[in-house]
């Protein structure tokens, strides 16, 4: 369940409310997005995952945590490497460094470059040949 958004980290960029699959997210009036509908989060951390800049950080559980616990605790989250570990363990970006200011997604690896002629002759595919049909009797 979402349990941090880090106000001196959100850019106000909307992608945690675009990406959110039930909404749980508000625009606040200063421009930081605010939960809303905290009961209503399905943990599926794609708010935290299209952060760029870490600002988000979604709880593995079911269900809000305790007031005081270390899972609300940016500082801990920050030392323990929890806030942006998600993006990182996903490789995308290794985590946004602070101050970025668009939202991006992931950065996908150049494809392998062609393995010689096989790759690029393809073989031929033969073409079917149509088989008469007659309607006689």
């Amino acid at each position: 369940m979402i349990e941090i958004i880090e106000r001196d980290r959100c850019v106000g960029c909307d992608r945690c409310i675009d990406v959110c699959p039930t909404r749980v997210f508000d625009r606040g009036p200063d421009g930081v997005p605010v939960m809303a509908r905290q009961e209503s989060c399905q943990t599926c951390f794609q708010c935290e995952a299209y952060c760029p800049t870490d600002a988000l950080f979604v709880a593995p559980l079911v269900t809000a945590v305790a007031c005081g616990s270390r899972l609300r605790d940016v500082s801990e989250l920050q030392d323990s490497g929890l806030l942006g570990g998600y993006r990182r363990e996903l490789g995308w970006g290794n985590g946004r460094a602070l101050g970025a200011r668009t939202a991006v997604g992931p950065e996908f690896p150049d494809p392998p470059p062609s393995r010689g002629p096989d790759l690029a002759d393809p073989v031929p595919v033969p073409v079917p040949v149509p088989v008469p049909v007659t309607t006689d009797h």
